[in-house]
């Protein structure tokens, strides 16, 4: 039996509005008080809304890029009222994260010819990564597709444990050996699995904090190798997983963790405890690395498919007239 039913879009979409409620009710709190008694978009008014996106953790570099091209708009149309200033962020904002020339997902699938498709899952202990994993599993499995469980965070027992509880919940094999056992034969092993149960998906979750940085290149790397004795290409897919409440500490992880393993795709959880939503804009502009999956909620459908527009939407429409 299903572990929930298919998600509507409006479902969906209901849901993003929710998650980003505490992101959107402090971005507009912090930007009506920077508007009070101005009427036009001026360099003052710009000033003030730099401080807006930065405290909004947009990201320094995300927020100069957004200015400068809202000055170009301000020096294009001469006047433009501090009432359209919404309109205008919006815009500003879709345009940036369109620019990132990855495509959004329609929904919870993996490539096709590719069987089965590996995703090794980094990230730091604490961020949701287990769950994360747990959650995936049950959005594949949903879709029908027959999916594999690795416990290759062999470092702290209750991240063995917590993939256990999710494979019996969501009901698909989990490959375990325990605690303090080799990472890499429980990939191997997990990887080995999934082609003699021809597996759609095989997900590998990875010990989220070793001694040092060379440590934890080390290790990705050691499971990689092991990995590709049955796959050439495995893994298929890098998902790194990052608290989107830690706000510019995400960011700052997601800088350690691409330089220590080829990340190819992003998914930012906890977003509905926060008001540091405006992370997202700011991950996905600086790394260019597919943000693929948010996390909006407890539930496992608050796993979501990351939409740019849709995410745009969100943010801004607490902002409509």
């Amino acid at each position: 039996m299903a572990l929930f039913g298919g998600l509507f879009s409006k479902e969906k979409k209901e849901n993003l509005d929710k998650g980003l409620e505490k992101t959107k009710q402090s971005f507009f709190g912090k930007l009506g008080k920077a508007m009070v008694g101005k009427s036009r978009v001026d360099e003052e008014v710009l000033d003030e809304l730099e401080e807006v996106l930065i405290t909004s953790d947009v990201g320094v570099n995300t927020t100069i890029k957004i200015i400068e091209r809202i000055e170009e708009r301000v020096a294009r149309d001469k006047y433009l009222g501090v009432d359209e200033l919404n309109r205008i962020l919006r815009e500003e904002i879709a345009g940036l994260l369109a620019e990132n020339n990855s495509e959004d997902l329609d929904d919870f699938s993996i490539p096709r010819g590719t069987k089965p498709y590996v995703i090794m899952v980094v990230g730091v202990n604490g961020v949701g990564k287990t769950t994360t994993i747990g959650k995936l599993a049950a959005q594949f499995k949903a879709k029908g597709l027959k999916v594999v469980l690795g416990a290759a965070d062999t470092f702290r027992a209750a991240a063995v444990d917590q993939i256990r509880l999710w494979g019996e919940r969501v009901d698909v094999p989990v490959v375990a050996k325990g605690m303090n056992t080799d990472p890499s034969a429980v990939a191997y092993d997990a990887v080995k699995y999934g082609v003699e149960q021809e597996a759609d998906v095989v997900i590998i979750d990875t010990a989220g904090r070793l001694h040092t940085k060379v440590n934890l290149m080390n290790e990705l790397s050691k499971i990689r190798r092991v990995m590709q004795k049955f796959i050439e290409e495995a893994p298929h897919e890098v998902l790194l997983v990052l608290d989107g409440s830690t706000g510019q500490n995400a960011a700052i992880q997601a800088r350690e963790f691409t330089k220590a393993t080829e990340v190819t795709s992003l998914a930012i959880t906890k977003l509905d405890g926060t008001a540091k939503g405006g992370v997202v804009i700011g991950i996905s502009d600086e790394f260019r690395i597919p943000v693929k999956y948010i996390g909006v909620g407890e539930k496992v459908n608050d796993l979501q498919v990351f939409n740019k527009m849709e995410f745009v939407d969100s943010f801004f429409r607490k902002g409509e007239a």
